[in-house]
């Protein structure tokens, strides 16, 4: 899933940001022995991803919340429909809130957009997959997210697979000599993925054996060509401005790895909120 650990460390450091030396409008308005439940709710349809994130963030603010699970995480959601619910302190429960709901949006939206990738390829054999393309420090949540909306992780970063793209290919001076000075330097157990714009970078990369070939904005017509000649003999994945509205055409291409960048640059969060039921103290 991630990092226990470093998921622990980055919401004390978030919750700093947000609450700093106190959250002074709480602190001034509610008793402390107030006691209440917040209600987090769905204000749009959608795939509920961050449900651990949140009551991590609710536990870490006062261990003596409670925090309920109303729906499993990945699930489908209606408009209005409750997901979770935190009991305990008020001044906790709204100190946490903002930072849980920005998780939960966020992670969730991610999900969401997933599902419409991953229904979109539905009956072949492509697998939608993520890209580096995240927001800095989210990276491990996000790619989270797109697990639980049915989509794949691509590389989580520089240092777990070599990539060779079209500056590294023109610095090494061509497909070849990157390629050959890659494997010269990497563990016999990392993959190496060589992007391709023409199909005579194609055949350069199968002759190099690189292990992935990524096939770069390229026409489905010449993706067509390019998977006939790979033939099996590498992974092929599409890349490059994909879109809802492409996707499913590419698919049809045979390729086997589609990545979208847009599952997680631009998303829009999904609309989830917090309501207090407030009990006598």
């Amino acid at each position: 899933m991630w990092n226990n650990r470093e998921l622990q460390r980055k919401i004390e450091e978030w919750l700093h940001e947000d609450i700093g030396f106190g959250d002074v409008t709480t602190m001034s308005t509610i008793p402390e022995s107030e006691q209440g439940v917040g209600i987090l709710y769905a204000k749009e349809a959608g795939i509920i991803a961050g449900l651990p994130v949140a009551a991590q963030v609710f536990a870490t603010v006062d261990a003596a919340l409670a925090f309920k699970t109303v729906v499993e995480e990945g699930a489908r959601v209606e408009k209005g429909q409750a997901v979770a619910e935190v009991s305990g302190s008020v001044r906790s429960i709204l100190s946490g809130e903002r930072l849980a709901l920005n998780l939960l949006q966020r992670m969730s939206g991610i999900a969401t957009r997933t599902s419409e990738y991953a229904q979109a390829v539905a009956g072949t054999k492509a697998r939608v997959v993520d890209t580096r393309k995240t927001t800095p420090g989210l990276r491990m949540l996000e790619k989270y997210a797109v697990r639980v909306g049915g989509g794949h992780n691509h590389r989580y970063a520089l240092y777990d697979a070599v990539m060779i793209k079209d500056n590294h290919i023109k610095g090494a001076g061509g497909i070849t000599q990157a390629v050959a000075a890659a494997r010269k330097a990497i563990p016999h157990t990392m993959k190496i993925e060589v992007e391709a714009e023409t199909m005579a970078q194609v055949e350069e990369a199968l002759q190099a054996v690189a292990d992935i070939i990524m096939l770069d904005n390229m026409p489905n017509e010449l993706m067509k060509q390019a998977v006939a000649l790979i033939g099996g003999r590498a992974v092929v994945e599409a890349s490059g401005g994909v879109t809802l509205e492409t996707i499913g055409a590419i698919a049809q291409t045979g390729v086997d790895v589609i990545s979208v960048g847009a599952l997680t640059h631009s998303v829009k969060a999904l609309d989830i909120s917090l309501d207090l039921n407030q009990r006598k103290r």
